[in-house]
């Protein structure tokens, strides 16, 4: 006889490293989040990032609280997601070091360019999304910022760079 499953009064309190090693077997790419916020630009990476509508064209990213890139993007109101190829993990590894430089000085050595919203996009990416953030909700430790899409592109053939249970992989041989 079919019916609805009773829930259990009982709340589960979740490990946080539980947590995160069940979530590590979802293959994610990883994409470095730019922004700029007058001469100042910041990079992070991020894989906490997907497609949420295309009419209009929406992204979402989530990004801690304590990053110093919360309060970048908070404040300048624009992002760019640069989608990186296999052989870029060395920009995930740099973007996602806390201790890396601030500023125009993080970005020294790396090729960009702008685009509509002034935000960074990396020279030999695979693809990009430069968005202005149009929402902002919260999410636990995290704030979810809604972007819309404002200019986008295809620089690179290739093949993605995945995050998949701690290790950076890809799908060529």
């Amino acid at each position: 006889m079919g019916g609805v499953a009773k829930r259990s009064s009982m709340v589960r309190l979740v490990d946080p490293r539980e947590f995160r090693r069940v979530l590590g077997h979802f293959a994610t790419g990883v994409t470095v989040v730019t922004t700029r916020l007058g001469d100042d630009l910041h990079g992070i990476t991020v894989n906490s990032f997907t497609s949420v509508s295309l009419h209009p064209p929406l992204v979402l990213i989530c990004i801690d609280k304590s990053a110093r890139a919360h309060d970048y993007l908070s404040k300048s109101g624009t992002f760019a997601v640069n989608i990186l190829r296999r052989d870029q993990e060395h920009l995930s590894r740099f973007f996602a070091d806390p201790s890396r430089p601030e500023g125009r000085e993080g970005f020294r050595g790396i090729p960009f360019r702008e685009a509509v919203t002034g935000s960074p996009i990396l020279e030999g990416c695979l693809a990009f999304l430069d968005c202005r953030i149009v929402a902002s909700y919260p999410g636990g430790d995290h704030t979810i910022f809604l972007g819309q899409v404002e200019d986008l592109g295809i620089l690179q053939g290739g093949d993605p760079l995945v995050f998949y249970r701690s290790q950076y992989r890809s799908l060529g041989p």
